[in-house]
């Protein structure tokens, strides 16, 4: 270390002093992180992937930690953390994939907007309910519904089809001069 004791020798900046955790929370991550790997391991596949998850999910319950004590099930809060860290890591990487394959589907999917893919996929592939997506994104089982709706649409225009409207079953067909 230099004589200011800031830096390196290679003029990197040192550390500094260790980031002092609530006690409540090292006890917290000492008792879960093995189970919360485990998990995300299953989902994600790869051990970098559930690494990055867990560390995501875990800064994510640090800056949260007080408001998390004040709640009546602390585990049941911080699983829930933990497995919308994971499905959001997987949905990333499924994204990443499609934009990279060649099937025109494929491609079209991974264009669409974060929330309407995320809906989409959640809806379609993983055969969650509007309820389970609502939970996980944040939001209403309408405005699940309306993301739905919307990504349907906007993959009908990319593969030039005809798409159909769930309420009034109305044909809708978008041209180039029409615009979105």
């Amino acid at each position: 270390m230099t004589a200011n004791g800031d830096l390196f020798e290679d003029d990197s900046p040192s550390l500094g002093e260790p980031l002092t955790l609530p006690l409540e929370f090292e006890a917290h991550y000492i008792t879960n992180q093995e189970a919360y790997h485990q998990y995300a391991l299953a989902y994600l596949k790869t051990f970098e992937a559930a690494e990055q998850a867990v560390h995501r999910a875990f800064i994510e319950i640090l800056r949260n930690w007080n408001t998390l004590l004040a709640e009546s099930n602390l585990q049941q809060q911080t699983w829930a953390i933990m497995r919308r860290v994971v499905i959001s890591q997987a949905l990333l990487d499924t994204q990443a994939r499609l934009a990279s394959g060649d099937h025109p589907v494929h491609k079209a999917l991974a264009k669409l907007p974060p929330k309407q893919f995320d809906a989409i996929v959640l809806r379609g592939w993983m055969n969650k309910s509007a309820e389970e997506i609502a939970w996980y994104m944040g939001i209403t089982t309408s405005t699940v519904d309306y993301h739905c709706r919307k990504a349907r649409e906007r993959l009908a225009q990319a593969l030039g089809r005809t798409s159909r409207t769930k309420k009034t079953g109305r044909t809708t067909r978008k041209t180039k001069n029409q615009g979105e």
